[in-house]
């Protein structure tokens, strides 16, 4: 079996972010036959429809970046109900211009982390909204919301919780089989 290799980026800027230490939690938990590439979205400039036909560099590369994988982890704070604008910009940017979109087919899986008793959940949707657009195969279970993340992660942004490593683990085994099987 050739190796399924997956892009990870998180929907957020800070060095000290639940959803990144998660993002790196899940390169702890692979399953066999599995490699991820983290690819950090800071930099992606706000999307500008007079730039599409000509990104920037770093727009190309995000681009390039989510073709040559076999799968994508998307890891999301909620903000206000919602998901960041940045994230929403670097999926916005990896769509355009029309025709030359990185998403169709593409395989992909969420996961979130929240202080909260929600952990993303309807951040998570929001996203999901727009993927179902782009025309991807979303992992649909199971799904992962890492609530009161505060109590789930050391001092060192170590995912620590046993029960949610098992479902983060379950999760990638799902993106992988997904991966994997034959496309729609």
């Amino acid at each position: 079996m050739d190796t399924v290799n997956i892009l990870g980026f998180a929907g957020s800027l800070r060095k000290g972010s639940y959803n990144k230490s998660l993002l790196r939690a899940a390169g702890e938990l692979l399953p066999p036959g599995a490699s991820i590439e983290i690819f950090d979205i800071e930099g992606i400039p706000p999307f500008n429809q007079d730039l599409e036909e000509s990104p920037p560099e770093r727009v190309k590369e995000f681009k390039s970046r989510i073709r040559a994988a076999s799968a994508v982890l998307i890891v999301t704070p909620e903000y206000n109900f919602s998901v960041p604008g940045v994230l929403k910009n670097a999926v916005d940017w990896a769509s355009r211009p029309h025709g030359d979109s990185a998403w169709p087919g593409k395989p992909v899986a969420l996961m979130s982390a929240s202080t909260g008793m929600l952990g993303g959940s309807r951040a998570q949707y929001h996203l999901r909204q727009t993927l179902l657009f782009l025309d991807v195969r979303a992992v649909s279970k199971p799904e992962v919301f890492v609530t009161f993340a505060g109590q789930k992660f050391d001092d060192t942004g170590k995912l620590t919780d046993e029960a949610t490593r098992g479902v983060v683990a379950n999760l990638l085994k799902a993106l992988v089989n997904l991966a994997s099987g034959p496309a729609h």
